[in-house]
């Protein structure tokens, strides 16, 4: 589908959904006072061509239409790779909790009650544009350098945004889909509640274990539309024991001392793990202390953390 040039150099561009009418010369005008461009759509079908087309900021839509209503308009802007990051606010009249409920979990960030006030609507539509922005450069910057990030909306499950390398890990982790696997939302619910408890305590990571290898989840930031930014990295024996080989120069043998040092274990689990004698671990262990020049097993962990930052 061709895309509908709008001139973005100065102005936000809103698409206004609504088929009365009346609704949408009101909220037009105010808009256009306030500076945006201002895009209509009378029902659900053009508000899906209007959106694919000019990729408008941000859309302002009423919830009950008829044939097609708002909330499946949303699932489809969600669904759609193109128009998924467009905030939505709903505008309606029924504030019963099953039809907000509704609404955010069609996809929308925000609902204004009917009869609309069009100061509060521009006040929602400034807030959401500048968390939108700040989001936008956030990601911009995470795809530049490669960085496994995703962005969940709790309150639907729904994975809003991922880069190429979090899409990846997901998929060998878990599957490819648009939901957030279960572990991360049950995390995120239990992160949630810590992060409002009246002694809040640093959000622990997720930690998901596949073999030898090891995804972890850890939160970067929440916007103001309620979504989480999460950024995943993965780990590995392997990975890690090379990292210490080529920061301190140390043998295969003595890495792999480190390593389990790193991880708490004393000599007798080492020589276990390793199949190796006590003499043999001691040895290495001599040898890793003198080429990190320290004297002591937590000097030597402390610094390879420190030097590496592999392990959490």
């Amino acid at each position: 589908m061709p895309r509908l040039d709008v001139d973005r150099s100065s102005t936000n561009v809103v698409l206004i959904v609504d088929d009365v009418p009346d609704n949408l010369s009101v909220l037009h005008d105010a808009l256009d006072e306030s500076g945006f461009t201002v895009l209509v759509a009378i029902n659900g079908e053009s508000a899906l061509q209007r959106a694919r087309q000019s990729l408008p900021d941000i859309i302002l839509l009423d919830a009950m239409m008829p044939g097609m209503d708002g909330f499946e308009v949303s699932r489809r802007l969600k669904a759609d790779f193109a128009t998924q990051h467009i905030p939505i606010i709903f505008m309606t009249g029924l504030t019963e909790t099953e039809h907000v409920v509704a609404a955010f979990n069609a996809g929308g960030s925000d609902y204004v009650s009917k009869p609309i006030r069009t100061g509060e609507v521009i006040a929602r539509i400034a807030t959401h544009l500048q968390s939108a922005r700040q989001m936008k450069q956030a990601r911009s910057a995470l795809d530049a350098f490669g960085q496994a990030t995703i962005s969940v909306r709790p309150a639907s499950g729904r994975i809003t945004w991922q880069t190429p390398l979090a899409r990846k890990l997901l998929a060998e982790y878990f599957g490819a889909d648009d939901v957030a696997p279960a572990p991360v939302l049950e995390w995120i619910a239990t992160t949630a509640l810590r992060l409002k408890s009246s002694l809040p305590q640093p959000p622990k990571p997720l930690t998901i274990t596949r073999s030898a290898k090891r995804l972890i989840f850890t939160l970067h930031d929440q916007t103001a539309d309620e979504e989480w930014l999460l950024v995943l990295r993965e780990e590995s024996d392997t990975a890690v024991i090379e990292s210490l080989i080529a920061a301190f120069r140390l043998t295969q043998k003595e890495a792999e001392v480190l390593y389990w040092v790193i991880k708490g274990k004393t000599n007798k689990d080492i020589c276990y793990i390793l199949g190796s004698s006590p003499r043999t671990v001691h040895k290495h262990l001599e040898h890793v202390f003198e080429k990190l020049g320290v004297e002591t097993r937590t000097a030597a962990a402390n610094l390879a953390l420190a030097k590496t930052g592999r392990l959490g």
